[in-house]
């Protein structure tokens, strides 16, 4: 189809769904009133049950909206916006998309390419040479999919002492930080690792190829054609904006809420400020193909992973599905904020659900909606079950102890709890075969590799659009082999640029932050402990057996090194 004539198509496309919008953006406890009415009525009622935790003018709450081939079918709101002044949410409240707004960068930034003012295939050094060279190349492509190694730079912050809900941040921060770190975590293009740090980069990249703010870019180039008229980014917090809520932490059922509202100027990897009828726009242009074929090609391009094995991820895209049908979604949570958009493009349906309580999870609410929405569409999902599958409990206890990722040293522990097999702390493991373990009621499986018997066995993680990893098997922690003392003193850490003290108290490790905080270290395996907060600290044995560092891993960020002062 013409690209001119399909903008033409859709600008009246905008025209008719705003006039929708108008007549359905109704309160909470109204139905709509046009359409299938039963089908509706239907609808409201459910989502009515859904939504009821927050449907109260003492807590804050959400907005939900969904639409069919482009246009509303219901605009609903629940709770209040602002709980000071007693301001009821509605469909026309701004909320914060969290990391829906993903999305809208890699938009941005696929237009530039189309434009011939970038490649994806560029080396980001080419465009920001503050960036270390790690002998490896990183594309605009791997920053996108996000496949880059890079670090997230919140989580580096984080273990700084200075996270981002402790510091007002903007990119030169993020850029300053990004450009001390000493490593990846893992050679571009070999795993998928969710990571915010290439979406900051990629608004850097906007600003500097486009020759204005990325803000500016993406209102004059995809806000405005669109009609989204009630979106911008917070590329300023202080900025004064109308109609937009404020962000609470609280659960069902919490009578006090506290004030949870980002603090920062970075954005593009999150801080879209937008509402439920302007995300509705938006999936609506990308199923029209409003910026034509090689745009929405480049938009639900999955990245092929260094094994050959595709990733789930594509360009701010999850390509997924939910109720038996394809689905195209991405959540969101930024402070209190929390977001919701998916897309089914075989029945023409989007549902937009945006949140401002931490309370609201958005993934289990936006697959409940979806349900409601889809109706007959919603299929059974459950299989024949497979013939039950017997173990021994002495061939399950095989299967228990900790086993390791070696890119990121990260634990797994498989416990026998009432003589079942799970993982601490985490679901029940069901048995597929005698060596493959279904994990809860994910699709991500745990095979175990047999291996001589008088050894543990490997474990191969298997899930669809991931690569496959190989946890190793490791030995619990003995405490009578290494003297708690050998672990202690002050530890600096050059990427985080930042010191800890490690002390013994009452027979335990404890590590001490600037400028308060304080961490228990619970032995894990050899070497081995868990800090509460701070991460996964794996002590580093010199040839003399002295332990002179420490390598610090969480779920963002692998083997970030800390080095003893010696003589602190």
């Amino acid at each position: 189809m013409n690209a001119t004539f399909t903008r033409f198509c859709y600008s009246l496309l905008i025209l008719i769904t705003l006039m929708a919008t108008n007549a359905f953006a109704l309160g909470s406890g109204t139905p709509p009133n046009e359409g299938d009415s039963s089908d509706l009525t239907r609808i409201t009622a459910q989502l009515d049950s859904l939504f009821s935790d927050w449907d109260s003018p003492i807590t804050p709450g959400c907005a939900v909206a969904a639409s069919e081939k482009g246009r509303t079918l219901i605009s609903r709101a629940y709770g209040m916006a602002d709980l000071e002044n007693s301001i009821p949410n509605s469909p026309s409240t701004i909320f914060e998309a969290g990391s829906v707004s993903k999305q809208f960068l890699t938009a941005a930034i696929i237009l530039l390419a189309l434009d011939g003012k970038l490649s994806l295939e560029d080396d980001v050094r080419d465009h920001i040479p503050e960036l270390p060279d790690y002998g490896e190349t990183i594309t605009i492509r791997h920053l996108m999919t996000p496949t880059s190694g890079l670090r997230d730079w919140g989580s580096v912050a984080a273990i700084s002492g200075w996270g981002r809900g402790n510091r007002t941040h903007n990119h030169d921060h993020v850029l300053d930080i990004l450009s001390r770190q000493s490593n990846l975590n893992f050679t571009p293009g070999e795993r998928y690792s969710y990571s915010n740090s290439g979406y900051n980069l990629m608004a850097i990249i906007v600003d500097r190829v486009a020759d204005q703010p990325f803000a500016e870019y993406s209102k004059e180039k995809i806000f405005q054609p669109l009609g989204m008229t009630s979106t911008q980014w917070r590329d300023d917090y202080r900025r004064v904006v109308r109609g937009r809520s404020s962000a609470y932490s609280g659960s069902p059922g919490d009578t006090l809420y506290t004030i949870n509202r980002p603090i920062e100027h970075v954005h593009g990897n999150g801080g879209l400020l937008t509402t439920v009828a302007d995300l509705l726009a938006w999936n609506n242009a990308l199923a029209s193909g409003y910026f034509g074929d090689e745009f929405y090609e480049e938009m639900h391009k999955q990245f092929e992973l260094g094994s050959g094995r595709t990733n789930f991820y594509a360009s701010g895209l999850m390509i997924s599905s939910d109720h038996g049908q394809p689905q195209v979604v991405h959540t969101g949570a930024t402070s209190g904020y929390r977001a919701y958009l998916s897309r089914f493009p075989e029945q023409e349906l989007s549902v937009a659900i945006l949140c401002n309580v931490t309370g609201a999870n958005p993934g289990q609410l936006g697959s409940s909606a979806s349900k409601i929405v889809l109706g007959d569409e919603a299929l059974d999902e459950e299989e024949d079950a497979p013939d039950e599958i017997t173990l021994t409990l002495e061939k399950l206890e095989t299967f228990t102890g900790i086993w390791i990722d070696p890119k990121n040293y990260r634990p797994t522990e498989f416990i026998l709890e009432d003589d079942t097999l799970r993982v601490k702390d985490g679901p029940v493991l069901t048995p597929v075969s005698a060596r493959k373990f279904a994990r809860g009621n994910s699709d991500l499986c745990y095979r175990f590799e047999k291996k001589d018997e008088s050894y543990k066995p490997v474990i191969t993680v298997i899930r669809e659009g991931y690569e496959e990893e190989q946890l190793q098997p490791v030995n619990r922690y003995n405490a009578g082999e290494t003297d708690l003392s050998d672990f202690t003193g002050a530890f600096t850490g050059k990427d985080a640029e930042t010191t800890v003290q490690i002390v013994k108290e009452n027979e335990k490790l404890v590590l001490k932050h600037r400028p308060s905080d304080t961490f228990e270290l619970d032995p894990l395996y050899e070497d081995a402990f868990i800090a509460g907060g701070f991460g996964l600290i794996r002590f580093l044995k010199t040839e003399s057996g002295d332990y002179n560092a420490f390598a610090l891993s969480n779920g963002r960020v692998y083997d970030l090194r800390f080095v003893k002062l010696i003589g602190e």
